[in-house]
């Protein structure tokens, strides 16, 4: 399987925002990587309610590769969110699921709230850069 990153929204978000220098070095280091960019289906979902909400083309969005949740991913996330929740550090449910389809497909997640994401990495998962 070929190398891949997952894009989380926040980094989408700033990566569409053209004049974000934030969202300009993030899509630099993915091209540089030489990896394949992805985003989720739940990171679609988020995206693209925040386009819509304020009235901004969502065109360029729908072009982008999308991975799906599947059931494999569902029994992982949940999984992971119980196992979290029972440590005493507790994820919310969609990063659960966004890392379950990040660890499935041997990934590695970009995202900004790195917190938000960091206490899953003892269920495999990988963070970029």
């Amino acid at each position: 399987m070929e190398k891949m990153i997952i894009i989380d929204s926040d980094v989408l978000i700033e990566i569409l925002d053209k004049k974000s220098e934030k969202g300009d070095e993030a899509l630099k280091l993915i091209l540089q990587s030489g990896e394949e960019m992805f985003i989720t289906v739940i990171a679609l979902h988020e995206v693209l309610y925040g386009l819509r909400k304020h009235g901004k083309p969502a065109k360029d969005v729908l072009l982008l590769p999308v991975l799906s949740y599947t059931k494999r991913d569902a029994v992982l996330s949940s999984k992971v969110e119980l196992e979290a929740e029972e440590k005493g550090t507790p994820v919310g449910r969609t990063d659960a699921m966004i890392a379950a389809i990040t660890v499935s497909n041997e990934a590695k997640l970009y995202s900004f709230n790195v917190k938000h994401f960091s206490s899953l990495k003892a269920f495999g998962l990988k963070l970029f850069p």
